[in-house]
């Protein structure tokens, strides 16, 4: 009886143990993918930026006019760190954000945004 009992646990012990490598071998592969896809991610908004020359007048706008990042943020309906990432030229705003910005400056949205020559 006693070795049933002992075959019986180390069995259940062995499947445990089975069961915890397979958690940890997902979880270990979950993450690879995660930071795969962040790298792609960056990678792909990166040539996006750098192929389309897309220069912003927002910095000089928002001294102009006395706002600071989170006060325009919160008029364009926007993160301040989208804010800080159009000023650098590190993201390029949706149709949508950029009316915005432009309509809370009154200027039109190709004197706020501008592509370069042969981007058009």
């Amino acid at each position: 009886m006693r070795n049933l009992l002992y075959l019986f646990i180390s069995r259940k012990m062995r499947f445990l143990y089975c069961l915890l490598d397979l958690t940890s071998i997902l979880l270990i592969m979950t993450n690879m993918f995660v930071e795969t896809k962040k790298i792609i991610y960056n990678i792909i908004i990166r040539k996006r930026i750098e192929g389309e020359d897309l220069k912003s007048r927002l910095k000089e706008l928002r001294a102009r006019e006395g706002y600071n990042q989170t006060q325009l943020a919160k008029l364009a309906k926007v993160s301040r760190q989208t804010i800080s990432l159009i000023e650098r030229e590190e993201y390029m705003p949706s149709l949508l954000i950029a009316v915005r910005i432009a309509r809370i400056f009154n200027e039109p949205v190709e004197h706020v945004f501008q592509f370069a020559e042969e981007e058009l």
